[in-house]
């Protein structure tokens, strides 16, 4: 294949030889006239010579995929992946798009009649419509929800299904979401990077916009909630979840709380979040946990990440769940062979987005069909379960067995066949891929989404989120090691208005806060910082080390007992093992930046403040994440000047997170927390670098370090041309109100930023952060840089630790069992 692309001619060839491979069942091969122009105008706008070909929109793909934040983790993996996005989308035409609107709505409905009948009457059971063995045997069957229905009637407010195009152009579904319905989210960052990748030619192409359906869905969510103005949540069940990035940009994209089962508590028939505000009303939730999960005392009691007494508030007004609990049987694929049935049943209508056909082998007709055709079969678990022939629960073709697997396979189905079901095998069409800069078919599964709106109608997503395969047959996972991503485009012959997230109902009221801020999020915004502040001072002690400061001699010609002190401080921070520094200085230094198994190097410092910045992602912005994540790169060696540049890197990563801070975040709460973890970090290393540093037999080499590392160097040599001395030196950087880098500076910070934050008491009587902290102020405020001495320095610095534990104590609610000494408030 041609990589690159350049000129007509060029990506002619490219075509012409992408023909010759596809088979003729391809997307873009088997369109009509009209959008074969379409495909061959997109394309030439996407291989542009002047923008680098195809290579250079890889390229640029790629950048906007590390600029995004966008990610997934495979089961099993600890670190994420960058997502795999293939910049060439899939386009349909609007018109063939309005009739998978008008199927997949219809499904919705019948899905909904379902689980109202699973969970309500049974009628479809005792009417001999669907066996008990299909309900009973699903894993998302919860007889606890019997009879328990949601306030306003619907059980599904969102809703995603699989499409597979077949080799006639009609489109037939894979599978239902109704548990959790994942990849919105990642539909949503497609587009973004597409759109960034290549400017505006999308909207040249009249491509239907996403936005619309997610105001709707926002909307949807609202209009079920009792209040007018409602506070809504997203359920995820936490960083380590596959889609965790993709769900902390639903809630920044959608404005909703992005909480954690800890974060939740029930009081009084209401569920709360607990906020640094005491607790606060949770008018809707939207779980991305599984029903097993929610309650550990009505489902699952192995559950630790659920919410202790949440099944006692569902069916109250008051709450409303998508989707509710109990929503997933209808998933499993059992059920799916006797849907088309069902919805006749039920709603007296064949389904016009038809299933892939299935048989299910707890019906011995049905496994008789399925044993003697299992060569042109997928086997599948009926209810998703492991298997002793299916291990991981995944299908299995048929014509791939093994004589000893399908040996096995048979005897488990003749033992238990009510767990088996066989599937017909789908030829997937094709679509363009980009893969080394040049065109490749892969076949795709397109994941169509739809909610409810403010009416309770059902509004598809104008597109959706296509995942090209590495192999044949993809229905088992969303994702999958070797799968690539690719943008749904609906492309209309009008061009589509301007419409974002802009309600368009009347205004609501102005209002000038951030919104909730959940005692976990304070927490992480309050260490996030303290991470950061103390691996920049690691760094900087690396650099005054090696050489690095602003001294003519620099290190070189520093006394060996000035070194020794901050060698031993690094070692005493638990930077660098004691043993490190038998191999010398840049030994020391080496291990200080990136020791993995020292827990206060630098790197693991870093590593720290990246992984508390994941409990933040859906509050922190794109540039903020980008230079968070971003890895230390560690060097190999010991040259004092490549260890230099690494720290160099570091403290410069810092300053711009510094400076993000300073200049982007709104000061709200969020923000208070942040600076204010940052102060009381600075100040205990003040304490600590003064006492050392700055004692009474101080030589001049000590003071000139001292100033260095607290970056104050340049305003101490404008001020006092004499030279260094002792008591300036300390005066400067404890008790100097103006000096940012000071002791008292910090302590003011601390006690405005408190002030700020809300009280839970009613008495008028300060909390215990805000007595430590003003009497803090108030000793240094009567200190003199004499009276000031080593002994008050270390009284000070443990009062900040104490400081630390009753901020913890007060907002961050460490534990469940605090929940009942706060206060609720609306």
């Amino acid at each position: 294949m041609m990589a690159g692309g350049g000129d007509g001619d060029t990506l002619a060839l490219a075509l012409r030889r992408y023909a010759s491979e596809a088979s003729p069942t391809d997307l873009m091969l088997g369109s009509g006239p009209d959008m074969a122009a379409r495909w061959t105008a997109m394309l030439a706008g996407l291989s542009a010579p002047d923008r680098g070909g195809f290579t250079g929109l890889q390229e640029r793909a790629a950048r906007q995929v590390v600029d995004l934040g966008m990610a997934f983790r495979l089961a099993g993996e600890a670190d994420e992946r960058p997502w795999p996005l293939s910049p060439v989308p899939l386009l349909i035409p609007a018109v063939e798009w309005q009739a998978i609107e008008r199927g997949a709505a219809q499904r919705a409905d019948v899905l909904e009649a379902v689980i109202a009948d699973i969970y309500g009457p049974g009628k479809l059971v005792a009417d001999g419509h669907l066996p008990a063995a299909v309900v009973t045997g699903s894993p998302d069957y919860w007889r606890q929800m019997i009879g328990r229905a949601p306030p306003r009637g619907h059980r599904l407010q969102f809703y995603a299904l699989d499409l597979a195009r077949g080799p006639d152009g009609g489109w037939r579904v894979l599978a239902d979401h109704v548990r959790t319905p994942m990849g919105a989210g990642y539909a949503i960052e497609n587009r973004l990077a597409m759109t960034r990748a290549t400017n505006d030619l999308l909207s040249h192409m009249n491509v239907r916009r996403l936005a619309p359906f997610f105001a709707s869905f926002r909307q949807g969510l609202a209009a079920c909630c009792e209040r007018v103005d409602p506070r809504i949540a997203l359920l995820t069940p936490g960083r380590f979840n596959p889609s965790y990035p993709e769900q902390a940009h639903l809630a920044r994209y959608l404005g909703l709380l992005l909480v954690e089962g800890e974060d939740l508590t029930v009081e009084d028939g209401r569920l709360y979040v607990r906020t640094i505000e005491g607790l606060k009303r949770i008018d809707a939730l939207w779980r991305r946990l599984d029903t097993r999960l929610l309650d550990p005392l009505a489902f699952d009691s192995r559950s630790k990440i659920g919410v202790p007494d949440l099944f006692e508030v569902l069916g109250q007004d008051g709450l409303a769940v998508a989707n509710w609990p109990g929503a997933g049987v209808v998933e499993s694929p059992a059920l799916g062979a006797f849907l088309p049935k069902l919805a006749r049943a039920l709603l007296g209508v064949d389904l016009k987005l038809p299933n892939i056909a299935t048989w299910w082998c707890g019906q011995p007709r049905e496994q008789a069909i399925v044993r003697a055709g299992i060569g042109h079969m997928a086997i599948g678990s009926a209810f998703g379960r492991s298997l002793p022939s299916l291990p991981d629960g995944q299908p299995r073709m048929g014509a791939r067995l093994g004589d000893t697997e399908r040996a096995l396979l048979l005897d488990d189905m003749g033992r238990r066949p009510m767990d088996y079901v066989g599937q017909e095998l789908v030829q997937l069409s094709t679509t363009p891929a980009l893969i080394g800069g040049a065109l490749a078919a892969r076949p795709f599964v397109l994941r169509a989404f739809l909610a409810r709106d403010a009416d309770g109608a059902w509004r598809t997503m104008p597109g959706g989120f296509a995942r090209l395969a590495a192999h044949e047959d993809i229905r088992a996972v969303l994702m999958g090691g070797g799968d690539m991503s690719a943008d749904v485009c609906i492309v209309s012959d009008r061009p589509e208005t301007s419409v974002s997230l802009l309600d368009t109902s009347p205004s609501p009221a102005i209002r000038r806060v951030a919104g909730t801020l959940p005692s976990k999020a304070a927490d992480n915004f309050f260490w996030l910082s303290r991470y950061l502040e103390r691996g920049e001072m690691v760094l900087r002690m690396v650099r005054a080390l090696l050489g690095g400061t602003i001294e003519v001699d620099a290190a070189s010609g520093l006394q060996q007992t000035t070194l020794d002190r901050v060698a031993d401080m690094l070692v005493e921070w638990g930077a660098a093992p004691r043993a490190a520094s038998k191999g010398g200085v840049a030994a020391l230094c080496a291990s200080a930046i990136g020791d993995t198994a020292c827990s206060g190097s630098a790197h693991a410092l870093f590593q720290s403040a990246e992984t508390i910045g994941l409990g933040l992602r859906e509050r922190l912005a794109v540039d903020v994440w980008r230079l968070l994540s971003h890895p230390l790169r560690l060097t190999k060696g010991t040259q004092a000047e490549a260890l230099i540049e690494h720290a160099a890197r570091g403290i410069d990563r810092c300053a711009a997170l510094s400076g993000l801070a300073a200049e982007n975040m709104v000061r709200g709460h969020g923000w208070i927390f942040h600076d204010m973890g940052r102060r009381i970090e600075r100040a205990i290393h003040l304490c600590r670098l003064v006492r050392v540093f700055a004692r009474g037999e101080a030589s001049s080499d000590d003071l000139g370090l001292l100033l260095d590392l607290c970056d104050c160097q340049i305003s101490f040599r404008t001020r006092y041309l004499s030279g260094l001395a002792l008591m300036p030196v300390r005066d400067m950087l404890l008790l100097e109100p103006e000096n940012p880098r000071s002791l008292v500076f910090q302590i003011s910070s601390i006690v405005r930023h408190l002030g700020a934050l809300p009280t839970l008491r009613d008495d008028g009587m300060p909390e215990p952060p805000v007595r430590i902290a003003t009497a803090l102020a108030a000793m240094l405020a009567a200190s003199t840089a004499e009276t000031l001495d080593d002994a008050g320095l270390e009284r000070t610095e443990k009062q900040l630790y104490a400081l630390s534990d009753a901020i913890g104590d007060r907002f961050f609610l460490h534990g469940r069992e605090r929940a009942a000494g706060m206060s609720r408030l609306a």
